[in-house]
C-alpha cells in the first residue's frame, strides 16, 4: 500500500464520517443521537490519521520535514484525546445509565464544561494545529493542491479558540446551549467536508 492509496482511503473515511456526524447532529436536534455522533467522530479521527500520514509521507522536501513531524505529532495527540473521550462515551457512559451525577460531570462528553468535554476541545485544537503544518507539505503544483493547502492552513485558526475557551467561565456545566453548539459543529462540518473532498481528489490524481 503506497502513500497515494493511504491518502485516498483516509480522505474518504474522514469525509464520510464528517457527513455522518453532521447528519447525526441535525437529527440530534429532535432526538438523542449522542452515541452516533461520538461513534462517527472516532472514524473522523481514524481517517484524519491516515490522511495526515499520507500528506507527510508524500513530502519530498527535506526542508519541510520539521513541518511533517509537527503535523504527525499533533495528529497523534488529537487521535489519542478523541478516542479517550468518545470511546468512554460509547462504552462506560452509554452502558452505565446509573452512574452518579458527579462522575458524569467529569467523564460525560454530553455535559458542557466537563473534563472530557474540555479534552475534546483540546483534541480538535491539536487537529487544527496539525492541518496548519500539513498545509505546508501539500504540493501546490498537483491538482487541487493549492486550494487544499490554503484550506488546511486556514483550518489552523481553530487552535487558539479550542485551546483557550475551556480556560474561561464560558461554560457552566450541565447541558448548556445545545442548539448553539450544534450550529457551531455544523459550521465546522461545512468547512471540513470540502477539505476531505479536496484531499480525496488530490491523492486520487497524484502519481504513485
Amino acid at each position: 500500500m503506497n502513500n497515494r492509496t493511504v491518502g485516498v482511503i483516509g480522505s474518504a473515511v474522514c469525509g464520510a464520517s464528517v457527513l455522518c456526524f453532521a447528519v447525526s447532529m441535525i437529527v440530534g436536534i429532535f432526538v438523542n443521537t449522542l452515541f452516533f455522533s461520538c461513534f462517527a467522530s472516532m472514524f473522523i479521527a481514524l481517517g484524519f490519521m491516515l490522511f495526515i500520514c499520507a500528506v507527510s509521507g508524500s513530502n519530498k522536501d527535506n526542508e519541510k520535514r520539521a513541518c511533517g513531524n509537527v503535523s504527525l505529532v499533533c495528529a497523534a495527540i488529537y487521535v489519542t484525546l478523541i478516542f479517550l473521550v468518545y470511546f468512554a462515551e460509547c462504552t462506560t457512559v452509554n452502558l452505565s445509565p446509573r452512574l452518579d451525577e458527579k462522575i458524569l460531570s467529569i467523564i460525560d462528553y454530553g455535559h458542557t464544561g466537563s473534563l472530557f468535554f474540555n479534552y475534546d476541545l483540546l483534541g480538535y485544537g491539536f487537529m487544527a494545529l496539525s492541518t496548519f503544518f500539513a498545509g505546508f507539505l501539500v504540493n501546490k503544483t498537483e491538482k487541487h493542491g493549492k486550494t487544499l493547502s490554503l484550506m488546511l492552513k486556514i483550518h489552523g485558526i481553530f487552535f487558539p479558540s479550542c485551546f483557550l475557551v475551556p480556560m474561561f467561565p464560558l461554560f457552566n456545566g450541565g447541558d448548556g446551549d445545545t442548539l448553539t453548539g450544534t450550529v457551531l459543529l455544523l459550521v465546522w462540518c461545512a468547512y471540513f467536508l470540502p477539505v476531505c473532498c479536496l484531499g480525496f481528489g488530490y491523492f486520487r490524481n497524484k502519481k504513485s
